[in-house]
């Protein structure tokens, strides 16, 4: 009998390493293509190179048109930032409102809210750009940062409002017998409880600028604008003869910012996303 439960563990491990290992082939190419010539980039698919070059790596990072692409990585990174950080502050007061405080047609805003994760982002976007090119905002970050100061995702609100809901009342109701505002409820009491919900809506509003491409690629077109996804986009020319390797270079160095923050925020990544209030 233990032998045959031994031999069923071993056989589901194996099957979920291959597994693994078929979802993580592509990654792993693209790491060792990065470091494979150009002349051999093709001609030899497998995984482990006949030899290594760090060309790639400086001639991606020498960019295109006088700009480095260190520009495009700060250009990314200054978007991402700020995106999460309008992100956190908006959507968790907006979550504590429609959580914890009583206003007029409060059910039917909230209801409005939800509506709006049902639509497409391509529905609106004719809309949008209309009203940003009014606005004279075409060619800069704010059709790209901007929506986030206004509580724009509303995925992240009903997200806090769920692990709001969770944390007792009578938190509050001391609070309030003590002389507390509801400000000071939010940043004593909800806002340190809600540390695993604003960390997974960090790390997701992270990754998501960071790996935007197609708003990226209609609001901005001025070179030095350019971030990592449409500095990499550049680097293909299907018109003449693109440098492969340059580009798989850049496109290893664009996944590094995403996969150390979500490594270093992982524990509090699976909390926020397992647990919808106190234990």
């Amino acid at each position: 009998m233990t032998t045959v439960t031994g031999l069923k563990v071993f056989t589901k491990h194996t099957l979920i390493i291959i597994f693994g290992f078929a979802m993580l082939y592509p990654v792993l190419w693209l790491i060792s293509s990065s470091f494979k010539p150009n002349d051999i980039l093709f001609a030899q698919p497998g995984l482990w190179p006949a030899s290594f070059t760090l060309d790639n790596y400086i001639n991606g990072w020498r960019g295109f048109q006088g700009i480095a692409f260190s520009r495009f990585f700060a250009n990314s990174w200054l978007i991402s930032i700020l995106s999460v950080l309008g992100n956190v502050i908006t959507c968790s007061f907006a979550a504590f409102a429609f959580a914890r405080l009583d206003f007029k047609f409060q059910k039917l805003w909230f209801s409005f809210m939800l509506v709006t994760i049902m639509l497409p982002y391509h529905v609106t976007l004719v809309p949008q750009y209309v009203i940003y090119n009014e606005l004279q905002w075409i060619n800069t970050y704010y059709p790209l940062v901007l929506p986030k100061w206004l509580a724009h995702d509303s995925f992240f609100i009903l997200m806090m409002v769920q692990f709001i809901r969770g944390i007792p009342r009578e938190l509050d109701e001391s609070a309030v017998i003590d002389g507390c505002s509801q400000r000071q409820i939010y940043f004593r009491i909800i806002m340190p409880l809600l540390t695993p919900a604003l960390i997974s809506a960090a790390i997701f509003t992270f990754i998501w600028s960071w790996d935007d491409f197609f708003s990226q690629m209609i609001y901005l077109s001025d070179i030095k604008l350019f971030t990592v996804q449409l500095g990499i986009r550049s680097l293909f020319d299907p018109t003449g003869q693109s440098d492969w390797g340059a580009l798989l270079a850049m496109s290893t160095l664009s996944l590094v910012p995403i996969t150390l923050i979500f490594m270093i925020f992982q524990r509090y990544f699976l909390e926020g996303i397992a647990t919808t209030g106190l234990k």
